[in-house]
Order: C-alpha cells, then sequence, then structure tokens
C-alpha cells in the first residue's frame, strides 16, 4: 500500500495525516503552536513550524509506516503570513501573522498610491492591513536592518516547510491570492505592482499550482525528517483552499463554513466576484480555472479559545474547552439578552478595523457564566449571518469544518442564527489533509480529477445535520438585529484608546 503524507500548518497546531491510496486515513498526529502577542502584533516562529513538522514525521515513521512506501508530501498552511527569510533560507525575525493589525497605515498609503480600483481589478481584492504586501512595506519602514538582511519573502506557513525540506522557495495560486501583488486572472506577480511599491520578484516564490510539484526532499531535509531523498513535494495550497475543497462545495448555492482562529464563508464560482462593496475576497480555487469567492473573519475560534480560558478556574480538574462545554450544555439561545461584539483580533468583515475591539453589550445582575459562555459563539455566528448575506443568494447547502466545528452548542447555535440547515462531516478537522491527498494522486495519474475524489470522501464521510429550532430562530433574529448596530455605536469609543 503506498501513502500520500499531508499536514496543515495551522495557528494553533501543526497536524498531519497519512492517507492510503484507499482513501483512509490511518496516521494522525498534531502538535501545538506559540503565538507572540505585544498589543496588536502577533508573530510565531517558523522554527516552531518546522520542528513541529519534524516531529510528526517522526511519530508517523516510529508507528511502523515506511519512508519507501511514502509517494508524495503535500501540506495546506495559515495564509497572509509575512515571513522574511535571509540567504540561507532562515527566518531573519518571527513571522507576521494574517491577524497583525501593524500595517493599517501602509495599507492605506498603498491604496492611494495605486488606487482602490486598480488594485481590486488586479487582484481581486482591496488592500488592507492584512495583506503581505502592506506587512512587507511596514517592515522595510519599521526595521531596516533586518530587511537589508532579507532575500525572499514567504506567505504561507507551509511554504517555509517546503523551503526547508527542498531548498525551493513556492507559493501556490490560493496563498498567492492573498498576497496583495498577484494578478489573480494571469495567475503571475504583477510586475505593475511591484514596479509601484518597489518590491523585486526576485525577492518573491515561484507560483505554482495545488498539483504541481515544488521540488525534492534534500539530502539535508532527509536527514532531519526521515523521509527518502528525492521523495516529491507539491506546491498544496492555502486553508482556505483545502477546507472548500474538503467541505465538497462545487455548485452556486452552496457554502462553506470554516471555524479554525480565524474562520470565512466560502462559495465557488468560475469567475472573479466583484462585489466588494459587501466584503467578498476572492482567491484563485485548488481547480485550474476556478475560483473561491470568500468572506473571511479575523475572529472566529480564537473567540472561543480565549472566552474558555477566561471562564476556566484553576482549581477545576476539566480540560478549558470541556469546562466550557459543560456550561454551554445549560445555556439558552440568546443568551438572555446578552450580546458580544467579538472583534477580539481587529476585523476585516463586516467592517475593515484593525483598531476595534471587542465588548459585551447588555450586562445586568441576572447575567451567568453561561450567557458570558455562549454569547462570544452567538456573536461569531452573527458575523458569518453578515457574511452570508455579503455573497448574496438562498442557501442550498451549508457545510461546517475546521476545529470550531467540534462544539455541538455552536452547531446548533450557527443552524438557528441562519435559519438553515447545517450539515457537519465527522472529523472534519482532517477532511481538508484528506482532501488535498488528491493533488498528488492527480499529478501522479491515479487519479483524473478532483471531483471525483472529493465526492467519494464526502459520500463516505458521516456526517451530522443541525436543523434550525422555530422558536431560537426568533429569538436569535432579535439579537442579530441588535447586534448588527453595535459596532457603529461603540466605534467612537475605541478611537480614544
Amino acid at each position: 500500500m503506498m501513502y500520500t503524507a499531508t499536514f496543515d500548518m495551522g495557528t494553533t497546531a501543526a497536524k498531519g495525516v497519512l492517507v492510503s491510496d484507499d482513501r483512509k486515513i490511518v496516521f494522525q498526529h498534531s502538535v501545538p503552536l506559540d503565538t507572540y502577542f505585544e498589543g496588536d502584533f502577533k508573530e510565531q516562529d517558523p522554527r516552531q513550524w518546522y520542528n513541529a513538522f519534524i516531529t510528526i514525521a517522526h511519530e508517523m515513521f516510529s508507528r511502523g509506516f515506511s519512508s519507501e512506501d511514502i509517494r508524495g508530501i503535500i501540506m495546506s498552511g495559515q495564509m497572509q503570513d509575512l515571513i522574511p527569510l535571509d540567504a540561507e533560507g532562515f527566518p531573519v525575525r518571527n513571522a507576521i501573522l494574517y491577524s497583525d493589525g501593524r500595517a493599517d497605515r501602509e495599507a492605506k498609503e498603498t491604496s492611494e498610491l495605486i488606487g482602490d480600483e486598480a488594485i481590486l481589478r488586479i487582484t481581486g481584492n482591496r488592500m488592507d492591513a492584512s495583506i503581505p504586501a502592506a506587512k512587507l512595506l511596514w517592515y522595510r519602514k519599521h526595521e531596516l536592518e533586518n530587511y537589508q538582511k532579507t532575500e525572499i519573502y514567504l506567505g504561507c506557513s507551509k511554504d517555509y516547510i517546503i523551503a526547508q525540506l527542498c531548498d525551493t522557495y513556492a507559493c501556490d495560486v490560493t496563498a498567492a491570492s492573498t498576497f496583495g501583488l498577484m494578478n489573480i486572472c494571469e495567475k503571475r506577480w504583477e510586475a505593475s505592482l511591484l514596479s509601484a511599491l518597489d518590491i523585486s520578484e526576485r525577492t518573491l516564490p515561484k507560483i505554482f499550482y495545488c498539483h504541481e510539484k515544488a521540488g525534492e526532499v534534500t539530502l539535508k531535509g532527509a536527514k532531519e525528517t526521515g523521509f527518502l531523498p528525492g521523495t516529491p513535494v507539491y506546491a498544496g495550497t492555502g486553508d482556505a483552499g483545502a477546507s472548500t475543497l474538503a467541505s465538497g462545495v462545487s455548485q452556486p448555492g452552496e457554502y462553506s463554513i470554516y471555524l479554525g482562529t480565524s474562520g470565512w464563508i466560502a462559495s465557488v464560482s468560475d469567475d472573479v466576484l466583484q462585489r466588494d462593496a459587501g466584503g467578498v475576497f476572492n482567491l484563485a480555487g485548488v481547480p485550474m480555472d476556478t475560483y473561491i469567492n470568500v468572506v473571511p473573519f479575523l475572529n472566529a475560534g480564537g473567540v472561543h479559545k480565549w472566552i474558555s480560558g477566561i471562564l476556566h478556574p484553576e482549581e477545576s480538574s476539566l480540560p478549558k474547552y470541556d469546562y466550557v462545554d459543560q456550561l454551554l450544555s445549560k445555556s439558552t439561545a440568546g443568551s438572555n439578552g446578552l450580546l458580544f461584539l467579538p472583534y477580539l483580533s481587529g476585523e476585516r468583515f463586516p467592517v475593515m478595523d484593525s483598531g476595534t475591539k471587542g465588548c459585551y453589550i447588555g450586562v445586568v445582575n441576572e447575567t451567568s457564566k453561561m450567557d458570558l459562555a455562549r454569547a462570544p459563539l452567538e456573536g461569531v455566528a452573527y458575523s458569518i449571518r453578515q457574511g452570508l448575506e455579503a455573497i448574496g443568494g438562498t442557501p442550498s447547502l451549508v457545510t461546517l469544518v475546521g476545529g470550531g466545528a467540534k462544539t455541538p452548542v455552536w452547531r446548533q447555535v450557527l443552524a438557528d442564527v441562519l435559519n438553515q440547515k447545517i450539515v457537519v462531516p465527522s472529523s472534519s478537522e482532517y477532511l481538508p489533509a484528506l482532501a488535498i491527498a488528491s493533488s498528488v494522486l492527480i499529478a501522479q495519474g491515479v487519479e483524473q480529477d478532483y471531483g471525483s475524489f472529493i465526492r467519494s470522501i464526502v459520500e463516505d464521510t458521516q456526517t451530522k445535520t443541525y436543523l434550525p429550532d422555530p422558536q431560537a430562530v426568533l429569538v436569535m433574529e432579535a439579537q442579530y438585529q441588535r447586534f448588527i448596530k453595535i459596532h457603529q455605536s461603540v466605534a467612537p469609543l475605541f478611537e480614544l484608546t
């Protein structure tokens, strides 16, 4: 039996999965990752990403799997980072993460210099502080010494692993769509943007499709990881590409909700959607000539993690998520009137404001721990509803994937807030890794196309369905109408801090 080794280099953890040629997950392992916070700055050490990759690979081979049976390696990863590397391919500094809002001024200056409409026409998206191009300009302005040491910029965590394994600088079309410098229709770095911003194409990675081979494991990479020298390593895709592929979304009216540390709603189409006023973000899709139309949120599972840490008592013997799940199980729809604005990391949608903050609205003497636990999850769900309305159309299918999909109450909250049936595949946390294995099989002629492979794994996956509760829908509708007025009311207060 041959296997495909797939990895997801996420924000909170690195996950590794071994997929057999008969489409079964035969190994899975994860390693937690650290994020460093300082005010609005959010960073990670790329060296920890690679160490986690090595740990997972060693664990894989310690379970009795042979490196000779690995037909290829492919990865997904967090996008919109700025990862500066020196001439030897090592980090000059920590990676600046996608949710880091330090480059707000540079984003505005870029928009003024080039013009919003020109940027939108070329890249399919507006410029904002989350875009790596804006972060690069901040870096050049504020860290000149480090900037002068930098030879290459990567934008996706998995691309750093590829660089260490293969001594190759690669980027996939999905992740490159978020860089702010790629012509989204022609899948190339746009010379006019590079010239205007004085960025050399020499400092950017080569762009590949997910199924294209980026390189092979070098002798150094083999010694460090245990994979055979010469094992093919494929370009893979940014996390949005993998999760959308895994969700089985393939037709207009079908939507995928992803709840990781951040989150998004995604649909697919054969063209870029120019609905900027609605906040739609466009990405090149994994199958060639497709596009992913996304409404991205900086705040999703990270909000769940935050409130779980806040409410978890030190003396409790339960893990923090289990403790909060117990609170949630006793909570009621609408959190007894309590609302929560979930903008803990600034936000990109429904407002593009890196300086905005979160807040509770409606705390009274009767407010309980259950309300405090539930209101943040409902707040994220209200944001997701705003995103669904921005894309437009009547949903025919809504699937939920990502780590946040493991929380049963959150699943029901989404069904009630959206007033839609929610389909949750089992083991949805690992489905993206299973889905991108198809790229390796396509590249090696084992599979003909993505469609048949994805349909088979979706059909083989057990799913749970959550239907809206009519009484809860009424409560949530009233709460939603209040929620959409919060930011406009409190935004002036944040400007004073």
